[in-house]
């Protein structure tokens, strides 16, 4: 049974297991949160009792029965779930998704360094990248998430999630976040609740990073930062001051741009917001 996905649009799917299957009669119940679209993240319910998988991974539930999924930039047009009941009977559900069509950026004025890295920075790179990537690994089992998301900062918004981006004429990878222009030493707040898994100010592309943790592998990074008003192990709520806008790294001029994974999968924070409104 396929369905196509619309903002904020539950999806109830009643499966009825199929007659001489051993069972007698039950009902299934499964709904999404969010746009089904590439780039996406949506929250998911199920009936407790329940297991999830996808793509052959189970998913974390919250003791509500809720859960993530998050879809990529170039996603497939087809998302399998499966679920397994409490009897061991599992069932396949595909839902179709919607494909998003990506804009092309020309930035000029980066410094030319980090457009083409030498090879002392490449190893850098490497550093910072592993960095980066241990700041994801915390894994919390508290959903924070469930508190429900706001924009860091108020701004216009200067880049969007999925373009991809050519520096100074040379063609590079798609961009990942929301870019909001602010002055700097504005001060970004936290989206959401979470704990702080990474502060460091000097990365070689993005300056000033902050990572942060929001549960069942949802995290966001906070890129370009003058400065960071917060430490690893931090509980923060949402709302709470966390950094500064400043142009460190690979940027033009003072911005944020917000990132998002859900555990290696980058989600575009635009539509985060529309899947996990605040409450």
């Amino acid at each position: 049974m396929n369905r196509s996905g619309t903002s904020r649009v539950h999806f109830w799917i009643a499966a009825l297991w199929a007659v001489g299957s051993g069972f007698s009669f039950g009902v299934e119940l499964i709904s999404f949160q969010g746009d089904l679209s590439q780039g996406s993240l949506v929250l998911g319910l199920v009936e407790p009792r329940y297991k999830v998988n996808y793509k052959g991974e189970p998913l974390k539930l919250a003791p509500s029965g809720q859960f993530l999924l998050g879809l990529g930039r170039d996603s497939a047009s087809v998302m399998e779930v499966s679920l397994e009941g409490p009897d061991g009977e599992t069932t396949v559900h595909s839902f179709e998704i919607t494909k998003r069509r990506y804009n092309v950026q020309a930035i000029e004025g980066v410094p030319q360094r980090t457009v083409s890295p030498s090879q002392a920075d490449l190893t850098r790179i490497k550093r910072d990248s592993l960095m980066v990537r241990n700041g994801r690994q915390l894994r919390l089992e508290k959903a924070y998430f469930l508190g429900g998301f706001e924009a860091p900062i108020e701004g216009p918004i200067t880049g969007v999630y999925g373009s991809q981006r050519v520096y100074n004429g040379v063609p590079k990878s798609p961009h990942y976040g929301v870019d909001y222009a602010a002055p700097t030493g504005s001060v970004v707040s936290a989206p959401a609740g979470g704990i702080i898994t990474m502060a460091e100010i000097d990365l070689f592309y993005s300056g000033g990073t902050l990572i942060m943790d929001h549960g069942h592998g949802l995290t966001s990074s906070f890129l370009h930062l003058s400065a960071i008003l917060v430490q690893v192990g931090d509980l923060v709520q949402r709302g709470d001051p966390i950094a500064q806008v400043g142009a460190t790294g690979r940027a033009t001029g003072p911005h944020l741009d917000w990132r998002m994974n859900w555990h290696q999968v980058r989600i575009d924070p635009q539509l985060v917001l529309k899947a996990l409104p605040l409450k």
